[in-house]
């Protein structure tokens, strides 16, 4: 049980200075790819203004051709922490939510090239959609979680939070390192194998065990 907790954390979205994001961090992804496994989490970061909440359409930059969903669990911080360690690493945690993190793979392919920065490729509005806080007491473990995601009914990422490379305590633990995390900052912690593109006029759903259910559709800009 967490000693802090956020009793705004419902409000993390409005709230929340930053979404710090976590790459290739699922061991069905590492092997898919046919990559070393990552020796530290590799961190990215997303601005605020790419949150979308359902009920609202995902929309697709005029600038981006391939655009790929990726399904995540979220975890929302509770409590300010810096060089926090991995023991103590919960007792900041104030819940989660289920997350997108939609990738401009168009843009990432030549960032990746170039070695640039991911920022256009992962931070374009309405980038990350996020279903509703899911408080910490009611998820026992979080890395026993399965989830997945539909394109017009159809399955196409199937996974579970046990297949994390890095869990938790470790991510939360090693960012807290490099920059303070703060309430209402959110952390999103990689994506099972699967992500692909998809277009204006599809239907995105995905489902996080049985804590939360979300469903976007998608438009051009």
């Amino acid at each position: 049980m967490a000693c802090q907790r956020n009793q705004d954390a419902a409000n993390f979205v409005h709230n929340g200075k930053k979404i710090v994001g976590v790459a290739l961090n699922y061991m069905c992804a590492v092997k898919a790819r046919k990559v070393p496994t990552p020796t530290v989490p590799l961190v990215f970061l997303k601005p605020t203004s790419s949150y979308l909440r359902e009920g609202c359409p995902i929309v697709l930059p005029k600038v981006f051709t391939k655009v790929a969903y990726e399904v995540e669990l979220g975890v929302v911080i509770g409590s300010r922490c810096k060089n926090v360690t991995k023991e103590h690493a919960m007792e900041h945690v104030a819940g989660y939510c289920l997350a997108l993190d939609l990738t401009a793979q168009c843009n990432l392919t030549a960032a990746r090239a170039t070695g640039g920065p991911w920022t256009l490729g992962k931070g374009f509005d309405t980038a990350t959609p996020v279903s509703s806080f899911i408080p910490f007491d009611a998820v026992k473990d979080p890395h026993a979680l399965p989830l997945w995601l539909k394109v017009n009914g159809e399955l196409r990422q199937s996974g579970c939070t046990a297949d994390l490379v890095f869990k938790v305590p470790d991510i939360i633990s090693y960012v807290s390192k490099h920059m303070t995390l703060e309430e209402n900052d959110l952390i999103l912690t990689g994506t099972p194998h699967g992500s692909d593109v998809f277009k204006s006029g599809d239907v995105i759903e995905c489902g996080l065990a049985d804590l939360a259910k979300i469903k976007f559709n998608v438009c051009d800009e």
